[in-house]
């Protein structure tokens, strides 16, 4: 008898609920009414489907909603209210905006809750949540590297892990610490390589050979063939070590590291066989312009250096703002050298003899340079000169800042990633030290029975008296109502 009275007040509070234009919900502790004109706009929403969800009954109400109270016909969820505020303008607006301060995955999680289609999302939004979402993946990346690291495949072949290691020791410095000792000491040979190619060049410092000219000390010749030496062995034990050794050989750092070490055995070469195949002329300038080529070696400090990576992705994220850099010198040199040419035709002893030859002084003008080889002597010229350097000092600054800024924005983003990475491995390892050795906590007695009898049993009591008799036996909800309000609070609700 008392369930047909719960199923006939049910019934009239579903039909009632049917007749009302609107809802109110509780998210978050923020009550909000809601109209069903708006919300019909997107029927395939969760708030559109609460309208309707109350004839269903409670096991419908409790798959749309965290809690319900019938007496004052509300809904409650416990999610964000900010997020929420954001999400509910789809109804008015036809479009959601999210607000500054607000995590984009969070809030894109939010708006799945919500079933909000993401495509009703604002343009700059996207923008924004799609480069959390490369930050993210980013951090996966990184995990999963560390985490291939650290693990061991029981079944690769001795070869394999063989290889695995010396490709960790070589590549990832902060592996262990006689990897870190490898690197520094690489970075080492990479500063004397480069001192010496210096001082090799000072006069006093060469010694004659037999057909009296001027060639390299044999001592700064023995440190060249040791660290060469050196460069050789890390290159040919990473080229072996490397999971795809294609990809390896057409990385630019690594074709750095080859146009480093390759002059040396070029020049070998041909000074010990050239001289059979051609004149000893033309060997000895083929041998010094290969050693020019040694100043490749500075650029193999990129591989040590995350400033110098950090510096190559910004300039490589700055084309466009470095486009219009050279494009508003090329102007200005163009018609500051023309303005230059014709107003200095009428001075007999004038330096601009052509265009051409005025590009020259357009362009150490305009870069605020003036090494004075090439000065205006009328008054006009002085005047086109003083109006270039300050169109030059403009056009340079205005690039300037863009470019600086993304290169503090990816510093600041790779420094996030490392740190974030780390605080996930750590997170991993405190949740596989708590399934191996954890146990689950005890719940509140207030929860769990435990405690005070009379307030245990004033909880079962007041759940079992509700008008909820449509949950399933195998489904055993927990509202927010009854996880968070005293039993005694219950009890009174229910029987009010």
């Amino acid at each position: 008898m008392a369930d047909d009275i719960n199923f006939s007040e049910l019934d009239s509070d579903g039909s009632e609920n049917s007749e009302e234009t609107e809802i109110i919900v509780n998210v978050g502790g923020v009550r909000q009414v809601l109209y069903s004109d708006h919300l019909s706009q997107y029927p395939n929403t969760r708030l559109a489907e609460l309208m309707n969800c109350l004839p269903g009954g409670y096991d419908i109400i409790f798959s749309l909603c965290d809690d319900y109270d019938p007496g004052k016909r509300e809904f409650y969820f416990d999610r964000d209210p900010d997020a929420f505020k954001c999400i509910v303008d789809v109804y008015y607006f036809g479009e959601v905006h999210m607000k500054k301060g607000i995590c984009p995955i969070c809030f894109k999680n939010e708006m799945e809750f919500w079933r909000v289609d993401l495509t009703l999302l604002d343009d700059c939004c996207k923008t924004h949540l799609s480069e959390k979402k490369e930050e993210l993946e980013e951090i996966a990346h990184r995990v999963q590297s560390i985490l291939d690291d650290l693990g061991v495949d029981s079944s690769e072949d001795r070869w394999k892990k063989c290889q695995k290691y010396i490709w960790k020791f070589m590549e990832k410095p902060e592996s262990s610490y006689p990897a870190r000792v490898t690197a520094v000491l690489s970075f080492l040979f990479i500063l004397t390589s480069s001192v010496v190619m210096c001082v090799g060049t000072i006069p006093e410092l060469q010694v004659q050979d037999s057909e009296g000219k001027s060639v390299e000390h044999p001592t700064l010749d023995k440190i060249e063939v040791v660290c060469i030496g050196w460069f050789t062995l890390e290159y040919l034990l990473r080229l072996i070590s490397s999971p795809n050794k294609l990809h390896f050989a057409l990385s630019f750092m690594n074709i750095i590291d080859i146009s480093a070490i390759l002059p040396f055995y070029v020049s070998l070469i041909l000074t010990h066989l050239g001289a059979r195949l051609m004149e000893l002329t033309n060997v000895q300038q083929a041998v010094q312009a290969l050693r020019i080529m040694r100043i490749a070696r500075i650029f193999k400090l990129a591989r040590h250096s995350s400033g110098l990576q950090t510096l190559t992705y910004a300039l490589k994220r700055s084309f466009k703002e470095l486009g219009l850099l050279l494009m508003y010198l090329a102007v200005g040199i163009f018609v500051f050298s023309a303005l230059g040419y014709t107003m200095e035709q009428s001075h007999p002893e004038t330096l601009f003899k052509s265009i051409p030859q005025s590009f020259w002084w357009a362009i150490i003008t305009m870069t605020t340079v003036g090494y004075g080889d090439i000065y205006p002597k009328t008054t006009l010229g002085k005047l086109n000169a003083a109006i270039s350097f300050l169109c030059g000092v403009i056009a340079i600054a205005l690039p300037i800042h863009p470019i600086i800024n993304n290169f503090v924005r990816y510093y600041n983003k790779q420094r996030v990633l490392e740190t974030a990475a780390k605080h996930e491995l750590e997170l991993m390892e405190l949740n596989a030290g708590d399934s191996k050795g954890g146990s689950p906590k005890d719940e509140p007695p207030c929860l769990s029975g435990k405690g005070d009898p009379q307030r245990s049993s004033q909880l079962k009591v007041s759940v079992s008296d509700t008008f909820i008799h449509f949950q399933s036996d195998d489904k055993h909800h927990r509202t927010r109502l009854q996880s968070y309000v005293k039993p005694y609070e219950l009890t009174e609700m229910y029987e009010y």
